[in-house]
């Protein structure tokens, strides 16, 4: 029971962080952020939000730190939104899990092209 609630407020803390990010958030610095995982605590006291950041090294640093500077902002309107007796603690944490995929995905292709390229025909 308890883990079937967990999910049902990590979804919609996910679901209300994408919507903070698209219609409240005016910092300049955050670019394109989605929200790719949402982990709460046991005790419903931390949440972690796992974002992907699209641009370079530069751009994604800065996105970082604007969300970071944002954190108080988020959290407060996480607290109107949904209804917990106590808002959680707001952890946001870069994940390049999908860069990663998709590099590996290249690596593939790549290899795929290089072996027909080797085989005579």
């Amino acid at each position: 029971m308890a883990e079937h609630r967990a999910e049902r407020i990590s979804e919609l803390i996910k679901e209300e962080f994408g919507s903070i990010l698209r219609k409240d958030l005016k910092d300049p610095r955050i670019g394109f952020v989605s929200v790719t995982a949402v982990e709460v605590s046991n005790d419903y006291s931390h949440v972690k939000i796992f974002v992907s950041i699209l641009g370079d090294e530069t751009s994604k640093r800065s996105a970082m730190e604007g969300l970071e500077s944002a954190k108080g902002f988020i959290r407060t309107e996480l607290g109107k939104r949904i209804r917990l007796r106590h808002t959680p603690e707001v952890h946001i944490i870069a994940d390049d899990s999908i860069e990663r995929g998709s590099r590996i995905i290249e690596l593939i292709e790549e290899l795929k092209r290089s072996e027909k390229g080797e085989k005579p025909s």
